[in-house]
């Protein structure tokens, strides 16, 4: 998996937290140290992941667009009517890492982060626009802001936010991002998911530092918290935050600190799914919440068995489980879903004046 080694690097790391990164929660924040699942992993013992039958319908449940990395190999597809209508993989050794972010706008074209790079290409899978990442940085998110304007954060030390101008190339915005410390190897875990909020805002999930944080264009902190851990947090339009906890939970938060909804991983370990972990989750319209499962294919008995996402209602009620590692198509690991059953834009969004 992506985050393994960090993973591993980061228990060792414990020890020296700075008290920064150690802040309690606020006092009115109900604790939300949830225990965590017995399988964090695809334990390949010969027992299936998950269920034989599981529930909605396959490929045909939603239209989406999907995109993950794993077994060496770094995909996206789009599901339509339960079929592929198209697909890419990352070949290009100049830019093979992994996908860590990806979305489709509205005039076809796709924008990835890939570890190394940020690219967008046409459905013809043309490249329109290319950043590499420099030596000793990694890119993990991007968003689109308009046609013209794509704003990343790029892991490094220092770690840092750009916004520029795909059109003229020119770097329209820049500021630096703290970090836990200054070791070289420690950047791959700093930052996977920043979104832009609907008051033209950058909303940040400091992985190492372990807090959500909320900025202007001009690099101003205008809001922090923090939390126990988390791979992703994105805003809601109800102004709460969605975040996950890779191993335990997915969280909705109010902007004080409270839990007002949560899916904890272990009712679907309670139904006999290994969830190994949890990276991006998005709200959709009617009110569900639709989460991936990254883990890998496995090999033996329960090779193919373990889901790559599931949707779960509000009432916590699994409507949905994705498995499609094979016929009539190998999907691959997940690291996000973007469900295209309703027309949408996603770069209408703003940073402060830019749009």
């Amino acid at each position: 998996m992506a985050l393994a080694a960090w993973l591993s690097s980061a228990a060792a790391l414990t020890a020296q937290d700075t008290p920064a990164a150690q802040t309690p929660p606020p006092a009115n924040q109900r604790p939300t140290n949830l225990p965590l699942p017995s399988n964090l992993r695809i334990v390949m013992d010969g027992t299936p992941a998950a269920p034989a039958v599981l529930p909605g319908q396959g490929l045909a449940q939603h239209d989406f667009f999907y995109a993950g990395e794993g077994d060496g190999h770094h995909r996206m597809f789009i599901v339509r009517k339960g079929k592929i209508d198209w697909s890419y993989e990352n070949t290009d050794p100049q830019s093979k890492g992994e996908i860590s972010d990806a979305m489709l706008l509205s005039n076809g074209n796709i924008l990835f982060a890939h570890q190394f790079g940020v690219t967008e290409i046409t459905a013809g899978k043309k490249v329109v626009w290319n950043y590499d990442a420099p030596p000793g940085t990694e890119i993990h998110t991007a968003q689109a802001i308009g046609r013209e304007h794509v704003v990343f954060i790029r892991n490094g030390n220092p770690a840092k936010c750009l916004v520029v101008n795909t059109t003229s190339g020119a770097t329209e915005k820049e500021f630096e991002l703290p970090v836990r410390n200054a070791n070289p190897n420690g950047i791959h875990g700093q930052f996977r998911h920043a979104r832009l909020t609907m008051a033209g805002t950058l909303l940040v999930g400091h992985m190492d530092l372990r807090k959500i944080c909320e900025y202007d264009l001009n690099g101003k902190q205008l809001w922090s918290l923090p939390v126990p851990d988390l791979w992703m947090a994105a805003p809601l339009n109800n102004g709460h935050i969605l975040m996950t906890r890779e191993h335990t939970a997915v969280q909705e938060l109010d902007r004080q600190g409270q839990t007002v909804w949560e899916f904890p991983s272990s009712e679907l370990v309670a139904l006999g799914y290994k969830i190994s972990g949890m990276q991006t989750a998005s709200r959709l319209p009617n009110g569900d919440t639709l989460i991936n499962n990254w883990c890998n294919k496995g090999a033996g008995p329960a090779a193919g068995t373990a889901i790559q996402a599931f949707e779960v209602s509000a009432g916590k009620k699994l409507v949905w489980a994705l498995r499609a590692w094979g016929d009539p198509v190998d999907l691959g690991p997940s690291t996000t879903i973007q469900v295209l059953d309703e027309p949408s834009a996603p770069e209408n969004v703003t940073f402060g004046d830019i749009k």
